[in-house]
């Protein structure tokens, strides 16, 4: 099996976003229309509640919009607002001790993974991996503020967008752990999910968000698949959410543990998954280090480095690897 891996940088919205939304479209528009039409929220509503939450970012959605073509189900989909239900894996921790940086593994389908990575200059500068054709798995800004999201492991569904989209929000605007727990708590999120934050203070924080109760601030670094306790047992012992988190959390608290050997952690079980067939398979590891404004992508026998001063694009040729046959 194979999967890619490609790095483009726009500062504004143009060609080459446009190109990543031509690609993925066809495939992101049968999600999208998988529970019929009238199940997603119309475009008013889709854009008053876009500006009512993200007025910031109102204009980049604006020309994505028209970039995309202009049409009503392109505008639906772009605003991320109430979008069909999607859940992940995922390992993350805010790593403090010999410095900062956020490590994290995402864990989902490769059949539904762009690949993408992209260094953007909308608001301010932000390198991140792409979902969604503009929302972010995770990333970090110029500022030295990271975040990263994992699914929270509960079934409630709720008014509220996805989450990708809020991590986009977040990295555009803010520029501490503070700030974005700001905007978590007042902007809604459509599922259950965790993000972990850290900036280049040192400073981080988890939240635990969910569509049917306010955030919850718990300062832990570590994050997998269940907020406060197992709420989805079946998923839980799917995904061994509670052995990750109990394995990060022994390797945060270890005196031997550093940056590095914490990292290669990451690209070993139990963090480390190959369960494909059941959509939670390791796609890619990464570490944001918040100080040098650098980042690594990792599989178990490549790597991409990445910075805000060096920044090289890969678009004809993408990475791809066959690890996981």
């Amino acid at each position: 099996m194979h999967i890619s891996f490609s790095c483009i940088q726009e500062d504004k919205p143009g060609e080459k976003w446009k190109a990543l939304f031509d690609r993925t479209w066809p495939h992101y528009k049968t999600w999208f229309l998988s529970e019929g039409a009238m199940a997603r929220k119309g475009y008013l509503t889709s854009h008053s509640e876009f500006k009512r939450h993200m007025p910031e970012l109102l204009p980049v959605y604006d020309q994505l919009v028209r970039l995309a073509g202009g049409g009503d189900l392109e505008g639906r989909f772009l605003s991320m607002y109430c979008p069909p239900a999607y859940m992940s894996g995922c390992s993350q921790v805010a790593w403090t001790k010999d410095s900062s940086s956020l490590i994290r593994n995402y864990d989902y389908s490769f059949k539904m993974f762009e690949g993408t990575m992209m260094y953007t200059n909308w608001l301010q500068p932000v390198i991140g991996v792409s979902d969604c054709t503009w929302g972010l798995l995770d990333g970090m800004n110029a500022s030295g503020l990271a975040a990263s999201l994992t699914f929270g492991g509960r079934k409630i569904v709720g008014p509220g967008f996805g989450i990708p989209v809020i991590i986009r929000y977040i990295l555009e605007i803010a520029k501490t752990v503070e700030e974005g727990i700001s905007i978590l708590n007042r902007v809604p999120v459509h599922m259950a999910y965790n993000v972990t934050l850290i900036d280049a203070t040192g400073n981080y924080s988890t939240i635990y968000l969910s569509p049917d109760r306010k955030p919850i601030i718990v300062n832990i670094p570590v994050a997998t698949n269940h907020q406060m306790e197992v709420e989805w047992g079946d998923y839980a012992s799917l995904t061994g959410t509670i052995e990750r988190k109990r394995f990060l959390e022994e390797m945060v608290t270890s005196p031997y543990e550093t940056e590095a050997t914490m990292l290669s952690r990451f690209l070993h079980p139990p963090l480390y998954n190959t369960n494909f067939e059941k959509s939670f398979g390791t796609l890619y590891t990464i570490i944001y280090r918040v100080n040098a404004l650098n980042i690594e992508v990792l599989w178990p026998n490549k790597h991409i480095f990445q910075s805000f001063d060096l920044y090289t694009e890969n678009l004809v040729a993408p990475l791809e690897t066959d690890i996981f046959n």
